[in-house]
């Protein structure tokens, strides 16, 4: 080595943070330093990976600008630290065993779907692994519902009871190999085994997810019909075998996945979904369907270049879609809906499943399995198998399951392309735990909502979004609810300093804060919760103008607020604008039923008249009912007012006779939009039917007034204009209503930015029709779009709001 290039030879000490573990990371640096013919050495630890590298300074620069910018596929890098060290003059670079450290500051990846390479091989006759349900490497595989404590090692995760065989620990060992200390690498010989269980056989045990063995366990039943044997070579096992037989002869199946068990049955099989309606008690509310691949997921439904990117991402979430025909698969897989969720295979079991299922039912139809969650409705997914074999016995027919444990519950996420964006319905599955961020004074934790509830830890620059809880409605899902916060502490070293919750009283999440050792509480308004998680996600700080339209969130006055115009920040809000007030006649029943709602409307809108207008949904209207709820809104009984615009469609959805009664949150509006998008054409600006008439009060806060709404819409029902026309026309009013309050907002408070959140905005016509008025006032826009609009995000707004409020003292 010339004296000019040892005088530049530097050592530096490198702490990268980030998704940077169980992703690749490591053999990606020890290659990397190779190229480069840099010494040193790589390890994990509790905050990341730490690097000690040496060479020349300039060869030190492009080691750390590749670093940065030529990562392996699920590694991302947050932040990178270095400092100057002495010279230590090693001949070679190494993998250095991993440390534990005082504080955790290292993060988890989220499961990610089969990598290419894996899938090849899984396929490939000549390969050790061919056929094998749990092919991974360190592009792809479970992470996230695997593991229970960093550093992200194999001992620390449920593969632990797996001792790898020779050849697969000569590949962890390798660093250029692609296995290279893959956590969960196994195969045939020393992994985890699939097995068939009838439900005729003897009990699961409970220590049977983790039993040791090269074979299937023997607390499972590996019972087959007489045809397995002959059918055993479509997918070279014959738990498999048996599987795809059974969907073929229209059987329910309970199948387990990364983060817990789905119900699967044929799509297009009429008899097999509506006996799985009937037996999950799930009357209404869409199926989600797996299918094999882009090309039959285009058979079913129009799919977007956007969204086919969706639908390969390696996150795999469910994708809803417009559907192509409504005859394509069985009619109750999604009732009155014009779309269907669509998600493809995301582990090598689905793969084999499906493969087999499709040769089996020919090349002559789609071949598309119903893919719902294991549970009875309102239940948590079922992830552990002997809750799996006792609470899916009375809905499938059998079970493909394996005797790898899950560690952590994991539900699909659900998403879709709207305003020319990703819009969450769930964030779940493939996103969780990855963080956002978002500078935080001290560590939080915000416990969220009452529906859809998901919970936000979070310290230094990161928020940890939870996977999807689900409704805290009985006693399992408020278990899963501690449990997920517990294991995020632990995971994440985050002990919280300060809790943020719902101000609902009755909310279990509130409760829950509330009964908290946690000493400083921070009750955070439920709809600026929600437009501080467009502003989270987004990096801004405020203020805004918030439209936050909702079904239900407590307000500051006691009264249900759900159309609220604001001047908000992270700190705090003021309300410039709401619905105009309403009685909710029997509280939640109002919700389930709503008739309540329209005829309630009607009242207000024909005091002396309401029973004698010619329309439908009053001759149909039982008038002993009415006058019962008109006792209880003239007494104040159980009928709080209400700002709701959910609770307005869910009025002009029965005012139509779409829907009077409901059978899950949101389906009347979800069934007036599907109408309305029958008489939708895209149309040139000038050829937009005219917006009903509307009024906006003077008055501080000012009242949106939709009495006039009511009246010319009644009026459009007794001309027996088409239903369709009405309910496109609605759409358009409120989105008219909606901008002409952020111009009076903008007037009122000189803003020009919009912040739209709540879970109204699941709306995709409201939502993108509202966007193009907007844009057309020359507003500047922002929507969720790495948390959903409805309340699986309040946690992160929550949070935010939380720090900035103890940042601002």
């Amino acid at each position: 080595m010339s004296s000019a290039l040892e005088a530049t030879i530097q050592r530096r000490r490198l702490l990268i943070q980030g998704i940077v573990q169980g992703v690749g990371f490591r053999p990606f640096v020890y290659g990397l330093a190779l190229r480069l013919k840099l010494v040193g050495f790589v390890f994990n630890d509790s905050q990341g990976v730490t690097i000690e590298v040496e060479g020349p300074g300039a060869l030190l620069a492009a080691f750390q600008q590749a670093l940065r910018e030529q990562l392996p596929p699920l590694a991302r890098v947050d932040s990178i630290t270095a400092e100057t060290l002495p010279l230590c003059h090693e001949i070679s670079f190494t993998i250095a065993p991993s440390r534990q450290g005082a504080e955790q500051q290292a993060l988890i990846s989220p499961d990610t779907s089969i990598c290419a390479d894996c899938l090849n091989e899984l396929f490939d006759p000549t390969n050790r692994r061919y056929h094998y349900p749990f092919i991974n490497c360190t592009n792809c595989g479970p992470r996230f519902t695997i593991v229970y404590d960093v550093p992200y090692d194999r001992a620390k995760t449920t593969m632990a009871a797996f001792p790898m065989c020779v050849e697969c620990q000569a590949e962890y060992n390798d660093p250029g190999n692609r296995r290279f200390h893959a956590q969960p690498n196994a195969c045939p010989t020393c992994g985890p085994q699939i097995s068939w269980l009838s439900w005729t056989s003897t009990a699961v045990s409970s220590s049977a997810s983790t039993t040791n063995s090269a074979a299937p366990s023997t607390a499972y039943s590996t019972a087959q019909d007489s045809t397995a044997a002959s059918s055993s070579a479509i997918m070279g096992s014959s738990a498999l075998a048996v599987a795809a037989l059974r969907l073929v002869d229209g059987a329910i199946l309970a199948l387990k996945g990364l983060g817990g068990y789905h119900l699967a049955c044929d799509a297009l099989n009429v008899q097999a979904v509506q006996r799985l309606r009937q037996r999950k008690h799930r009357e209404a509310k869409p199926f989600a369907l797996m299918v094999l691949d882009l090309e039959t997921a285009q058979q079913l439904c129009q799919v977007s270049a956007a969204e086919a990117q969706a639908l390969l991402a390696h996150r795999r979430p469910i994708v809803l879609l417009s559907q192509r025909s409504a005859d394509l698969v069985a009619p109750g897989v999604a009732p009155a809906s014009t779309t269907l969720g669509l998600m493809l295979p995301y582990t090598p079991l689905h793969y084999l499943l499906l493969h087999s299922f499709a040769q089996l039912v020919g090349p002559g139809r789609p071949a598309a399995l119903v893919m719902t969650s294991g549970n009875l409705s309102d239940e948590p997914i079922a992830y552990q198998d002997a809750d799996a074999h006792q609470r899916l016995r009375s809905i499938a027919d059998g079970m493909l399951t394996h005797n790898r444990e899950i560690y952590m519950r994991c539900d699909d996420s659900v998403l879709r392309i709207a305003g020319g964006a990703e819009q969450f319905l769930r964030r779940s599955r493939g996103y969780a735990p990855e963080p956002l961020a978002l500078d935080l004074p001290l560590p939080l934790l915000a416990c969220g909502g009452h529906l859809k509830n998901t919970f936000c830890l979070g310290k230094g620059q990161r928020a940890f979004l939870s996977h999807h809880i689900g409704d805290l409605e009985n006693l399992e899902t408020l278990t899963s609810f501690r449990a997920g916060i517990e294991h995020f502490q632990r995971l994440f070293a985050i002990s919280p300093a300060a809790i943020a919750y719902d101000l609902h009283p009755e909310y279990l999440a509130t409760k829950y804060a509330l009964a908290s050792p946690v000493t400083r509480k921070i009750g955070v308004q439920h709809h600026h919760a929600h437009i501080a998680s467009v502003l989270a996600e987004h990096g801004l700080s405020g203020p805004v103008i918030g439209v936050a339209a909702d079904g239900t969130g407590f307000g500051t006055d006691g009264h249900v607020w759900g159309c609220e115009i604001l001047r908000a920040d992270l700190v705090s809000f003021t309300r410039l604008a709401h619905l105009a007030y309403l009685p909710l006649p029997g509280g939640e029943q109002a919700v389930r039923q709503p008739w309540r709602m329209a005829a309630t409307y009607l009242a207000q809108a024909y005091p002396d008249s309401l029973l004698e207008l010619p329309i439908p949904f009053v001759q149909q209207l039982d008038r002993s009912r009415w006058r019962i709820l008109q006792q209880m809104i003239a007494r104040g009984l159980n009928s709080p007012l209400t700002s709701s615009l959910g609770r307005l469609f869910d009025a002009v959805a029965a005012l139509l006779n779409v829907r009077s009664e409901t059978l899950y949150e949101g389906q009347a509006a979800i069934e007036l939009e599907a109408l309305a998008r029958q008489a939708w054409r895209e149309p040139a600006a000038d050829s937009l039917p005219a917006p009903y008439p509307f009024a906006i009060g003077t008055q501080t806060p000012a009242l949106l007034d939709v009495k006039p709404l009511i009246r010319a819409l009644v009026a459009a029902i007794q001309q027996g204009q088409p239903a369709a026309e009405i309910a496109l026309r609605f759409h358009l009013t409120i989105a008219e209503l909606l901008a002409q309050a952020c111009l009076h907002a903008r007037q009122q408070t000189g803003l020009n930015v919009v912040a739209l959140s709540g879970g109204v905005f699941q709306n995709r016509l409201l939502l993108e029709t509202l966007k193009e008025r907007l844009h057309t006032l020359t507003f500047q826009i922002y929507t969720n779009q790495r948390v959903p609009p409805n309340d699986g995000g309040l946690s992160l707004g929550q949070l935010a709001i939380a720090a900035a409020q103890i940042r601002s003292g």
